[in-house]
C-alpha cells in the first residue's frame, strides 16, 4: 500500500484505532493546529504517522517532528524525505514508541539525534496484578509513604474539569519556576486540556484540608495510562501527598481498564544519584515498574548543510539557557 496523505474529514474514531499513542491521536493533532502549527497526517500499511512542522525565524525553513508513532518503514522515510525537500524542511525528528536498543532499519539519511526531546528510558508498570500485589511489589519506603499520607488525612480527587485544570496549572507552573524548568506556556496547556479532556486527559489532585498538595494531568489511550505532567507545592511535603497521588493514579488506570502505566520518562537503571533527574527517577522506581529502553531519537536529515548549522545554534542556545539557569 502506498503512503497517502489523509484528508481532514477522516473519521476521528478510525484514525485513533490506527494510532498507537496519545501524541499520535486525532485530538493531539487538532490541539497542535489550534496553536497555529502545521500538521501532516499520513497512512501506510494501516499505521498512522502524524507530524508537526515548525517554522524557523530565518530563510523560511521548517523542522518536522514525528513523536511516538510506529517505527516508520523505508517507504515512509522516503516519502517524508521527498516531502521535506519540496517544503523547505531541514530535518524531521523521529521518536517512535517502540522498545529496543537500536532502530530496526538503516538509512544513510537517518541518524541518531544530538538533541532528543524524549528520554531514551521510561518505567512501565504492568497492571494485571491486584492492588494488594501492586502494593507488595513497591519499594517499602514508597508503600510506607502512601500509608502515612492516608493516615495524616491526605485525600485524592479526580477533578477533570475547569477547576481541576486551574489547580493543576498553578501547581505545574509553580514547580517549573521553583526548579528553573522552561516548561510550556499556560496557553499551550489550556489548548491541550480543552482538546483532550473529553476522551484522553484526566486530572487528579491530592488535598490536605482543602489545600492542594500535588496534581497530575494523565493521558489514557488504548489501554495504557501515561503520566506526562505534574506539579507540587512545597507546603506540607512531610505528608507525602505526591506518593498517595501516584498510587491513586495507578488505581484510576486499573479502573479505566489500563494494562500498563507508562511513567513517560526516566534515567536508565544504575543511574547516578547526582544526576538532575535522579529524584523523579527514584520516585517512579518506588512503584515497582520495569525500566524500559526505547529505540531513541533519530533525525531524518533533508538539508545536511543547514542541519549542521541548526545543531550548532541549538547547542549554543542550550549552553546559554544552562548558564542563565545558574545565574538566575
Amino acid at each position: 500500500m502506498p503512503v497517502k496523505i489523509l484528508e481532514e474529514l477522516l473519521d476521528r474514531k478510525r484514525f485513533n484505532e490506527m494510532a498507537n499513542h496519545p501524541l499520535q491521536s486525532w485530538e493531539w493533532g487538532e490541539a497542535r493546529k489550534k496553536m497555529g502549527i502545521e500538521v501532516l497526517r499520513i497512512e501506510a500499511r494501516k499505521n498512522i504517522f502524524q507530524l508537526t512542522f515548525h517554522k524557523l525565524p530565518f530563510l523560511g525553513y521548517k523542522i518536522g517532528y514525528l513523536p511516538r508513532s510506529a517505527f516508520p518503514t523505508k517507504e515512509v522515510l522516503n516519502f517524508l524525505y521527498e516531502y521535506g525537500k519540496k517544503n523547505r524542511v531541514i530535518f524531521i525528528k523521529i521518536e517512535p514508541y517502540l522498545q529496543g536498543s537500536k532502530p530496526p532499519i538503516e538509512n544513510s539519511k537517518f541518524q541518531k539525534s544530538a538533541h532528543p526531546l524524549f528520554p531514551r528510558w521510561t518505567q512501565i508498570l504492568k497492571l494485571a496484578k491486584t492492588e494488594e500485589e501492586l502494593l507488595r511489589n513497591m519499594k517499602s519506603k514508597t508503600r510506607y509513604n502512601i500509608k502515612l499520607a492516608q493516615k495524616k488525612g491526605v485525600t485524592v480527587k479526580e477533578m477533570s474539569n475547569e477547576k481541576g485544570f486551574e489547580i493543576f496549572s498553578k501547581l505545574y507552573f509553580d514547580t517549573c519556576k521553583r526548579q528553573h524548568y522552561f516548561g510550556h506556556t499556560l496557553k499551550y496547556h489550556k489548548i491541550v486540556w480543552d482538546s483532550l479532556k473529553q476522551n484522553i486527559a484526566h486530572i487528579l489532585i491530592a488535598f490536605y484540608k482543602d489545600k492542594p498538595l500535588a496534581a497530575y494531568e494523565l493521558f489514557y489511550f488504548k489501554n495504557i495510562m501515561y503520566y506526562p505532567y505534574g506539579g507540587t507545592t512545597l507546603e506540607y511535603r512531610n505528608l507525602m501527598g505526591a506518593n498517595l497521588l501516584m498510587w491513586e493514579a495507578v488505581r484510576l488506570a486499573k479502573k479505566l481498564g489500563a494494562e500498563k502505566f507508562d511513567m513517560w520518562g526516566s534515567l536508565p537503571p544504575g543511574y547516578n544519584d547526582n544526576h538532575p533527574w535522579s529524584g523523579f527517577t527514584r520516585f517512579k522506581e518506588g512503584y515497582g515498574g520495569e525500566f524500559v529502553e526505547m529505540v531513541g531519537s533519530y533525525d531524518l536529515s533533508i538539508n545536511p548543510t543547514i542541519y549542521k548549522l541548526y545543531n550548532l545554534i541549538y547547542s549554543l542556545r542550550q549552553m546559554y539557557l544552562g548558564l542563565k539557569k545558574i545565574i538566575y
